[in-house]
């Protein structure tokens, strides 16, 4: 009799094991949706932006970074996918430009505001993280970020300020791909721009930079393997808020 009941006891025990864990294991993977909606025009100078705005500049296009129908950031320019699910845009800041003592004037209640380019985002699309990318010496009031594969080529100026490099990086990797001294840098005087876009060769893997007032320099790039880890993205569903009406 007492056999009976422990045996009736242990498969009252699987069985609500076995209960909680099918439901978990049929919980469906969240979906997330990426999209970057139509462009429109912004003000945009020089004044506002000084390291990222060219001379001339008065207008920015730019995009919302839309991840489950909600804005999550701005962005500026062309995204490249970097994999399948993956890929880098140029985010942009709007930034509060008004002083301490500034006052709103008649019918302009949102004060003043300027936009500025701001880092690199990097994507997913699965998971719908976003992250900010860290470029070794980038400053992009020097020169555009050139994107082939998970690699961004530009002219970069060193912590100091007083040296101009040719730079190759990875997306995700610790350190620069490659970087080597172009020229001397002059924050204070210098051509506008200080690079021209550095243009990619396939085979054999070659950059060549353009710096202001000199010829093309080319570098060999040694191909290895993307160093991006992306996530699986499997995490389980679960019931958004019921979304209420604003008053």
């Amino acid at each position: 009799m007492q056999v009976r009941r422990q045996i009736a006891m242990t498969g009252i025990v699987v069985m609500a094991v076995l209960a909680g864990v099918v439901p978990a294991l049929a919980a469906p993977r969240k979906v997330h949706t990426v999209v970057l909606g139509a462009a429109k025009k912004v003000p945009y100078s020089k004044a506002g932006d000084p390291a990222g705005a060219a001379t001339g500049e008065d207008s920015l296009k730019i995009r919302a970074l839309l991840v489950d129908g909600l804005l999550k950031e701005w962005t500026t320019g062309d995204a490249h996918d970097v994999t399948d699910r993956s890929f880098v845009v140029r985010r942009v800041i709007r930034l509060n430009d008004a002083l301490p003592g500034d006052k709103p004037g008649p019918g302009d209640k949102t004060g003043h505001w300027v936009w500025q380019r701001g880092p690199w985002l990097l994507v997913d699309r699965v998971t719908g993280h976003v992250t900010a990318l860290k470029l070794p010496d980038y400053d992009p009031g020097v020169s555009q970020v050139s994107w082939f594969r998970d690699y961004g080529a530009y002219c970069g100026v060193t912590a100091s300020g007083k040296s101009l490099y040719a730079v190759v990086a990875q997306v995700a990797g610790r350190k620069p791909v490659l970087a080597k001294k172009l020229a001397g840098f002059d924050a204070e005087s210098h051509a506008d721009p200080v690079c021209g876009a550095a243009e990619w060769q396939r085979e054999p893997l070659k950059i060549t930079f353009h710096p202001a007032g000199k010829d093309g320099v080319s570098f060999d790039v040694v191909p290895g393997s993307a160093v991006l880890v992306e996530e699986s993205g499997d995490d389980a569903e679960t019931p958004a808020a019921e979304a209420k009406p604003a008053n």
